[in-house]
């Protein structure tokens, strides 16, 4: 096995180009979220209950809570843009937080066979993943 040196100009254009990918993986984040919670939050709950099963078994305030929480989370996300040396732990911590929600909604969403919603939290899953473990590096 060898191992490759890379030059000063080829470790920063990585640098680049990750922090670019880890910043587009953030941007759609928390659009998504951004909707997300805002459709659990101001939709009425028949509406929500066509579209996914979950909210006919939570009260409606739960519903309406997780999407003020999916928004404050998915603003976090951006944190850094405001300031990189305050907003890079709130953002680690969203992105921890996003994780958690991804992983149970999607138990959620199997459980209640909603297939589409349950490939959505997968594939978000693996857009935040990156996020957190890259971020989480940088934090050190």
């Amino acid at each position: 096995m060898t191992t490759q040196t890379l030059t000063p100009y080829q470790a920063r254009l990585r640098q680049s180009y990750r922090n670019l990918t880890l910043w587009t993986l953030q941007g759609w984040l928390s659009m998504f979220f951004l909707a997300a919670g805002w459709a659990k939050a101001t939709e009425p709950l028949p509406t929500l209950i066509q579209l996914m099963s979950w909210p006919a078994l939570v009260p409606g305030e739960m519903v309406q809570g997780l999407g003020m929480a999916e928004m404050v989370l998915a603003l976090l996300v951006l944190a850094p843009l405001i300031s990189w040396k305050w907003g890079r732990p709130l953002l680690v911590t969203a992105a921890a937080g996003l994780l958690t929600l991804e992983t149970v909604m999607l138990g959620v969403h199997l459980v209640g066979g909603d297939v589409v919603p349950a490939l959505t939290n997968a594939a978000l899953i693996a857009i935040t993943a990156p996020v957190l473990w890259f971020r989480a590096r940088e934090a050190r």
